[in-house]
Protein backbone atom coordinates (compact mmCIF):
# COMPACT_ATOMS: atom_id res chain seq x y z
CA UNK A 1 0.00 0.00 0.00
CA UNK A 2 1.31 3.77 -0.94
CA UNK A 3 2.77 5.16 2.71
CA UNK A 4 0.71 8.11 1.39
CA UNK A 5 -2.64 6.35 1.75
CA UNK A 6 -2.38 5.60 4.99
CA UNK A 7 -2.90 9.10 6.35
CA UNK A 8 -6.17 8.89 5.50
CA UNK A 9 -6.49 6.31 8.58
CA UNK A 10 -8.56 4.38 7.24
CA UNK A 11 -11.90 6.40 7.83
CA UNK A 12 -13.61 8.77 5.18
CA UNK A 13 -11.71 9.76 2.64
CA UNK A 14 -9.63 12.96 2.70
CA UNK A 15 -10.74 15.40 -0.33
CA UNK A 16 -7.81 16.89 -1.90
CA UNK A 17 -8.86 19.98 -4.61
CA UNK A 18 -5.91 20.33 -7.27
CA UNK A 19 -7.25 24.44 -8.44
CA UNK A 20 -5.16 24.68 -11.57
CA UNK A 21 -7.51 26.65 -14.47
CA UNK A 22 -4.77 28.85 -16.18
CA UNK A 23 -2.29 26.05 -16.97
CA UNK A 24 -3.11 25.16 -20.61
CA UNK A 25 0.39 24.62 -22.29
CA UNK A 26 4.34 24.46 -21.95
CA UNK A 27 6.18 23.44 -18.71
CA UNK A 28 3.14 24.32 -16.59
CA UNK A 29 0.91 21.82 -18.44
CA UNK A 30 3.69 19.29 -17.68
CA UNK A 31 3.28 20.14 -14.00
CA UNK A 32 -0.26 19.67 -13.85
CA UNK A 33 0.03 16.32 -15.80
CA UNK A 34 2.56 15.03 -13.56
CA UNK A 35 0.76 16.33 -10.40
CA UNK A 36 -2.39 14.52 -11.81
CA UNK A 37 -0.77 11.54 -12.87
CA UNK A 38 0.63 11.20 -8.98
CA UNK A 39 -3.23 11.93 -7.30
CA UNK A 40 -4.80 9.46 -10.22
CA UNK A 41 -3.09 6.50 -8.48
CA UNK A 42 -3.34 8.02 -5.20
CA UNK A 43 -7.44 8.25 -5.53
CA UNK A 44 -7.37 4.84 -6.74
CA UNK A 45 -6.60 3.55 -3.70
CA UNK A 46 -9.15 4.71 -2.23
CA UNK A 47 -8.01 6.98 1.25
CA UNK A 48 -8.47 10.32 -0.98
CA UNK A 49 -10.61 11.82 -2.95
CA UNK A 50 -9.41 13.90 -5.97
CA UNK A 51 -10.88 17.08 -7.18
CA UNK A 52 -9.31 19.07 -10.10
CA UNK A 53 -10.52 22.46 -11.28
CA UNK A 54 -8.88 22.73 -14.70
CA UNK A 55 -9.69 24.62 -18.35
CA UNK A 56 -10.66 21.96 -19.77
CA UNK A 57 -10.40 18.36 -18.77
CA UNK A 58 -8.91 16.65 -21.97
CA UNK A 59 -5.72 18.64 -21.00
CA UNK A 60 -5.09 16.15 -18.46
CA UNK A 61 -7.53 13.45 -17.96
CA UNK A 62 -6.63 10.81 -15.57
CA UNK A 63 -9.21 7.87 -14.08
CA UNK A 64 -10.10 8.71 -10.52
CA UNK A 65 -10.26 12.49 -10.40
CA UNK A 66 -13.25 14.57 -10.54
CA UNK A 67 -12.96 17.48 -12.72
CA UNK A 68 -14.56 20.46 -12.27
CA UNK A 69 -13.71 22.67 -15.82
CA UNK A 70 -13.31 26.63 -15.79
CA UNK A 71 -12.89 27.52 -19.52
CA UNK A 72 -14.10 31.02 -19.01
CA UNK A 73 -11.53 32.40 -16.49
CA UNK A 74 -9.02 32.71 -19.26
CA UNK A 75 -11.10 35.07 -21.46
CA UNK A 76 -9.54 38.23 -18.99
CA UNK A 77 -7.55 38.70 -16.13
CA UNK A 78 -10.90 40.18 -14.02
CA UNK A 79 -12.78 36.97 -14.42
CA UNK A 80 -9.26 35.05 -13.28
CA UNK A 81 -9.31 37.03 -10.30
CA UNK A 82 -12.81 36.75 -9.32
CA UNK A 83 -12.37 33.07 -10.18
CA UNK A 84 -9.41 32.94 -7.10
CA UNK A 85 -11.31 34.66 -4.62
CA UNK A 86 -15.26 34.28 -5.53
CA UNK A 87 -16.05 31.28 -7.07
CA UNK A 88 -13.36 29.25 -5.59
CA UNK A 89 -14.50 30.11 -2.47
CA UNK A 90 -18.15 28.78 -3.13
CA UNK A 91 -16.77 25.62 -4.47
CA UNK A 92 -14.76 24.78 -1.51
CA UNK A 93 -17.76 25.23 0.20
CA UNK A 94 -19.39 22.91 -1.79
CA UNK A 95 -16.91 20.63 -1.27
CA UNK A 96 -16.33 20.76 2.36
CA UNK A 97 -14.63 19.21 4.80
CA UNK A 98 -11.48 19.69 2.03
CA UNK A 99 -7.92 18.74 3.72
CA UNK A 100 -5.99 19.96 1.30
CA UNK A 101 -6.20 22.90 -1.23
CA UNK A 102 -3.38 22.75 -3.79
CA UNK A 103 -3.30 25.96 -5.80
CA UNK A 104 -1.03 25.15 -9.19
CA UNK A 105 -1.08 28.48 -10.78
CA UNK A 106 0.96 31.21 -8.19
CA UNK A 107 -2.47 32.66 -6.64
CA UNK A 108 -3.70 31.50 -3.51
CA UNK A 109 -7.41 31.35 -3.67
CA UNK A 110 -9.74 32.24 -1.22
CA UNK A 111 -11.03 29.00 -0.09
CA UNK A 112 -11.93 27.30 2.92
CA UNK A 113 -9.57 24.32 3.41
CA UNK A 114 -7.79 22.82 6.71
CA UNK A 115 -4.32 23.06 4.69
CA UNK A 116 -3.87 25.45 1.83
CA UNK A 117 -0.60 25.04 -0.34
CA UNK A 118 0.59 27.19 -3.61
CA UNK A 119 2.99 25.75 -5.92
CA UNK A 120 4.87 28.93 -7.96
CA UNK A 121 6.25 28.92 -10.95
CA UNK A 122 6.01 32.34 -11.92
CA UNK A 123 9.25 34.26 -11.53
CA UNK A 124 8.30 37.18 -13.25
CA UNK A 125 8.63 39.46 -10.37
CA UNK A 126 12.30 39.12 -10.53
CA UNK A 127 12.05 39.97 -14.88
CA UNK A 128 14.20 42.50 -15.72
CA UNK A 129 12.09 44.29 -18.18
CA UNK A 130 13.16 47.29 -20.09
CA UNK A 131 10.73 50.07 -21.37
CA UNK A 132 11.31 49.26 -24.77
CA UNK A 133 9.39 46.26 -24.06
CA UNK A 134 5.94 47.83 -23.33
CA UNK A 135 5.46 48.28 -27.29
CA UNK A 136 6.35 44.82 -28.13
CA UNK A 137 4.78 42.95 -25.31
CA UNK A 138 2.97 45.98 -23.20
CA UNK A 139 1.17 42.68 -21.10
CA UNK A 140 4.55 40.98 -19.84
CA UNK A 141 5.72 43.68 -18.41
CA UNK A 142 2.39 45.10 -16.74
CA UNK A 143 2.03 40.92 -15.47
CA UNK A 144 5.99 41.45 -14.09
CA UNK A 145 4.86 44.56 -12.11
CA UNK A 146 1.15 43.02 -10.95
CA UNK A 147 2.06 39.29 -10.52
CA UNK A 148 4.31 40.65 -6.71
CA UNK A 149 1.28 42.08 -5.75
CA UNK A 150 -1.10 38.82 -6.30
CA UNK A 151 1.76 36.56 -4.99
CA UNK A 152 1.44 38.57 -1.79
CA UNK A 153 -2.50 37.98 -1.46
CA UNK A 154 -3.08 34.93 1.28
CA UNK A 155 -0.10 34.32 1.06
CA UNK A 156 0.71 33.75 4.62
CA UNK A 157 -2.01 31.71 4.99
CA UNK A 158 -0.67 28.54 3.23
CA UNK A 159 0.28 25.77 4.89
CA UNK A 160 3.35 25.18 2.73
CA UNK A 161 4.60 27.75 -0.68
CA UNK A 162 6.37 26.08 -2.90
CA UNK A 163 8.82 26.78 -5.43
CA UNK A 164 10.93 24.99 -8.15
CA UNK A 165 14.77 26.40 -7.01
CA UNK A 166 17.05 27.11 -4.55
CA UNK A 167 16.90 30.89 -5.79
CA UNK A 168 13.21 31.50 -5.60
CA UNK A 169 13.18 29.98 -2.06
CA UNK A 170 15.57 32.28 -1.11
CA UNK A 171 14.04 35.68 -2.97
CA UNK A 172 10.59 34.28 -1.70
CA UNK A 173 12.32 34.22 1.85
CA UNK A 174 13.37 37.38 1.57
CA UNK A 175 10.53 39.61 -0.08
CA UNK A 176 7.88 38.31 1.68
CA UNK A 177 9.39 37.23 4.54
CA UNK A 178 8.29 33.82 4.78
CA UNK A 179 9.97 31.18 7.52
CA UNK A 180 12.39 28.84 5.63
CA UNK A 181 10.46 25.73 7.16
CA UNK A 182 7.16 26.65 5.07
CA UNK A 183 8.93 26.81 2.11
CA UNK A 184 9.35 23.57 -0.27
CA UNK A 185 11.75 23.04 -3.32
CA UNK A 186 10.21 20.66 -5.66
CA UNK A 187 12.78 19.70 -8.38
CA UNK A 188 11.43 18.81 -11.56
CA UNK A 189 11.90 15.38 -12.78
CA UNK A 190 14.81 14.73 -14.76
CA UNK A 191 14.27 14.21 -18.47
CA UNK A 192 13.24 10.60 -19.40
CA UNK A 193 15.87 8.36 -19.92
CA UNK A 194 14.16 6.96 -23.18
CA UNK A 195 15.51 10.47 -24.85
CA UNK A 196 18.76 10.89 -23.21
CA UNK A 197 21.41 10.16 -26.47
CA UNK A 198 24.87 11.39 -25.05
CA UNK A 199 27.07 12.96 -27.40
CA UNK A 200 26.25 13.02 -31.23
CA UNK A 201 28.91 13.40 -33.67
CA UNK A 202 28.03 15.42 -36.28
CA UNK A 203 29.94 15.44 -39.70
CA UNK A 204 29.03 18.76 -40.92
CA UNK A 205 31.53 22.17 -41.58
CA UNK A 206 28.58 24.50 -40.36
CA UNK A 207 29.11 24.64 -36.41
CA UNK A 208 25.54 24.77 -35.54
CA UNK A 209 23.84 26.61 -32.57
CA UNK A 210 20.44 26.11 -30.87
CA UNK A 211 18.06 27.79 -28.76
CA UNK A 212 14.39 26.07 -28.39
CA UNK A 213 12.00 28.26 -26.55
CA UNK A 214 8.19 30.08 -27.57
CA UNK A 215 8.64 33.31 -29.00
CA UNK A 216 7.95 35.28 -25.82
CA UNK A 217 10.01 38.64 -25.21
CA UNK A 218 11.43 37.57 -21.60
CA UNK A 219 13.30 34.79 -23.87
CA UNK A 220 15.61 37.10 -24.92
CA UNK A 221 15.98 35.78 -28.75
CA UNK A 222 16.87 39.58 -30.03
CA UNK A 223 20.47 39.05 -27.98
CA UNK A 224 21.18 35.74 -29.69
CA UNK A 225 19.97 37.33 -33.03
CA UNK A 226 22.20 40.26 -32.50
CA UNK A 227 25.25 38.17 -31.79
CA UNK A 228 24.87 36.01 -34.83
CA UNK A 229 24.05 38.81 -37.11
CA UNK A 230 27.85 40.24 -35.35
CA UNK A 231 29.39 37.14 -35.70
CA UNK A 232 28.58 36.58 -39.63
CA UNK A 233 30.12 39.91 -40.55
CA UNK A 234 33.25 39.45 -38.94
CA UNK A 235 33.58 35.76 -40.20
CA UNK A 236 31.14 35.25 -42.93
CA UNK A 237 28.29 33.10 -44.24
CA UNK A 238 28.11 29.20 -44.16
CA UNK A 239 30.29 28.68 -41.15
CA UNK A 240 27.94 28.36 -38.52
CA UNK A 241 24.18 28.72 -38.09
CA UNK A 242 21.75 29.34 -35.04
CA UNK A 243 18.57 27.47 -35.12
CA UNK A 244 15.66 29.11 -33.49
CA UNK A 245 11.86 27.05 -32.59
CA UNK A 246 10.25 29.85 -33.82
CA UNK A 247 8.14 30.82 -37.19
CA UNK A 248 8.94 34.85 -36.76
CA UNK A 249 5.22 34.98 -37.54
CA UNK A 250 3.73 33.86 -34.01
CA UNK A 251 3.10 37.43 -32.62
CA UNK A 252 4.28 41.35 -33.10
CA UNK A 253 7.68 40.13 -30.98
CA UNK A 254 8.61 37.63 -33.14
CA UNK A 255 7.59 39.54 -36.51
CA UNK A 256 9.74 42.07 -35.05
CA UNK A 257 12.66 39.83 -34.66
CA UNK A 258 12.25 38.71 -38.33
CA UNK A 259 12.01 42.32 -39.83
CA UNK A 260 15.29 42.90 -38.22
CA UNK A 261 17.08 39.67 -38.52
CA UNK A 262 15.29 38.00 -41.10
CA UNK A 263 18.47 38.88 -43.31
CA UNK A 264 20.81 37.65 -41.20
CA UNK A 265 21.76 34.03 -43.41
CA UNK A 266 22.74 32.54 -40.28
CA UNK A 267 19.40 32.69 -38.49
CA UNK A 268 17.20 29.72 -39.09
CA UNK A 269 13.61 30.38 -37.88
CA UNK A 270 12.82 27.03 -37.76
CA UNK A 271 9.38 27.09 -35.89
CA UNK A 272 7.86 24.98 -33.31
CA UNK A 273 9.27 21.92 -32.94
CA UNK A 274 7.49 18.62 -31.19
CA UNK A 275 9.30 17.20 -28.81
CA UNK A 276 10.67 14.16 -31.46
CA UNK A 277 12.15 16.62 -33.56
CA UNK A 278 13.31 18.86 -30.85
CA UNK A 279 15.59 16.15 -29.63
CA UNK A 280 16.50 15.18 -33.17
CA UNK A 281 17.66 18.70 -33.29
CA UNK A 282 19.44 18.61 -29.98
CA UNK A 283 21.27 15.72 -31.58
CA UNK A 284 22.51 17.53 -34.79
CA UNK A 285 23.20 20.64 -32.39
CA UNK A 286 27.34 21.34 -30.87
CA UNK A 287 25.93 23.94 -28.59
CA UNK A 288 22.82 25.07 -26.68
CA UNK A 289 22.95 29.30 -26.28
CA UNK A 290 20.15 30.40 -23.89
CA UNK A 291 19.57 33.94 -23.36
CA UNK A 292 16.21 33.96 -21.22
CA UNK A 293 16.06 37.02 -19.09
CA UNK A 294 13.94 35.12 -16.23
CA UNK A 295 12.94 31.36 -15.78
CA UNK A 296 11.45 29.09 -12.83
CA UNK A 297 13.92 26.37 -14.26
CA UNK A 298 14.88 26.51 -17.94
CA UNK A 299 13.95 22.72 -19.17
CA UNK A 300 16.03 22.74 -22.37
CA UNK A 301 18.84 23.34 -20.11
CA UNK A 302 18.10 20.18 -18.58
CA UNK A 303 17.30 18.52 -21.16
CA UNK A 304 20.22 19.29 -23.52
CA UNK A 305 23.18 18.59 -20.65
CA UNK A 306 22.21 14.76 -21.52
CA UNK A 307 23.94 15.13 -24.30
CA UNK A 308 26.97 16.57 -22.56
CA UNK A 309 27.43 19.30 -25.09
CA UNK A 310 28.75 23.07 -24.77
CA UNK A 311 26.18 25.33 -23.69
CA UNK A 312 25.69 29.64 -23.16
CA UNK A 313 23.96 30.36 -20.49
CA UNK A 314 22.78 33.99 -19.54
CA UNK A 315 24.42 34.82 -16.50
CA UNK A 316 21.07 34.01 -13.78
CA UNK A 317 20.62 32.46 -10.61
CA UNK A 318 17.85 30.02 -12.89
CA UNK A 319 20.42 29.08 -15.04
CA UNK A 320 23.61 27.86 -12.80
CA UNK A 321 21.22 26.09 -10.72
CA UNK A 322 19.97 24.29 -13.50
CA UNK A 323 23.07 23.75 -15.38
CA UNK A 324 24.63 22.43 -11.78
CA UNK A 325 26.83 19.19 -12.14
CA UNK A 326 27.19 19.93 -16.39
CA UNK A 327 30.91 20.01 -17.24
CA UNK A 328 31.22 22.39 -20.05
CA UNK A 329 29.52 25.54 -19.69
CA UNK A 330 30.04 29.69 -20.14
CA UNK A 331 27.81 32.14 -18.92
CA UNK A 332 27.58 35.40 -20.67
CA UNK A 333 25.49 38.75 -19.46
CA UNK A 334 21.91 39.11 -21.07
CA UNK A 335 22.23 42.16 -22.81
CA UNK A 336 25.94 41.94 -24.45
CA UNK A 337 25.71 40.89 -27.79
CA UNK A 338 29.44 41.55 -28.44
CA UNK A 339 30.48 39.12 -25.49
CA UNK A 340 27.78 36.43 -26.50
CA UNK A 341 29.54 36.96 -30.46
CA UNK A 342 33.00 36.39 -28.79
CA UNK A 343 32.00 33.42 -27.07
CA UNK A 344 30.42 31.65 -30.03
CA UNK A 345 33.24 32.74 -32.29
CA UNK A 346 35.49 30.91 -29.87
CA UNK A 347 33.67 27.47 -30.37
CA UNK A 348 33.07 28.19 -33.95
CA UNK A 349 37.09 28.30 -34.58
CA UNK A 350 37.70 24.99 -31.72
CA UNK A 351 38.14 26.92 -29.10
CA UNK A 352 36.18 25.86 -26.04
CA UNK A 353 39.05 26.20 -23.28
CA UNK A 354 36.53 28.59 -21.48
CA UNK A 355 34.08 26.15 -20.77
CA UNK A 356 33.66 24.91 -17.06
CA UNK A 357 31.90 22.30 -15.05
CA UNK A 358 29.18 24.11 -13.01
CA UNK A 359 29.13 23.85 -9.30
CA UNK A 360 26.71 21.65 -7.74
CA UNK A 361 25.73 23.22 -4.50
CA UNK A 362 24.21 21.40 -1.49
CA UNK A 363 20.97 22.17 -1.50
CA UNK A 364 19.38 23.93 1.63
CA UNK A 365 15.89 23.74 3.35
CA UNK A 366 13.56 20.85 2.54
CA UNK A 367 13.91 19.37 -1.00
CA UNK A 368 11.68 17.12 -2.99
CA UNK A 369 12.65 15.02 -5.99
CA UNK A 370 9.31 13.66 -6.77
CA UNK A 371 5.31 14.22 -6.73
CA UNK A 372 5.33 11.54 -3.99
CA UNK A 373 7.66 13.09 -1.81
CA UNK A 374 5.75 16.27 -2.14
CA UNK A 375 2.42 15.15 -0.98
CA UNK A 376 4.12 13.24 1.72
CA UNK A 377 5.01 16.80 3.02
CA UNK A 378 1.74 18.64 2.28
CA UNK A 379 -0.19 15.61 3.64
CA UNK A 380 1.70 13.97 6.53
Amino acid sequence: MDKHIQHAGGGKAKTIVVSAVNLRKGGTLTILRDCLGYLSSLARGGGYRVVALVHNRQLADYPGIEYIEMPWTVRSWLLRLWCEYVTMRKVSRRLSPVYLWLSLHDTTPNVKAERRAVYCHNPFPFYPWKWRELLLNYRIVCFAWFSLYIYKVNLHKNYRVVVQQQWLRQQFSRLFRLPPDKLIVALPAPPSPAVRGGACKVASDTFTFIYPSYGDIHKNFELLCRAAALLEAEIGRGRFKVVLTVSGYENKYTRWLRRKWGGTGSLVFAGFMDRQRLYRAYAQAQCLVFPSKVETWGLPISEFAEFDKPMLLADFPYAHETAAGCRRAAFFAYDDAEGLKELMKRLVSGDGSFLSPVPQPEPAGTTTHTWAELFDRLLR
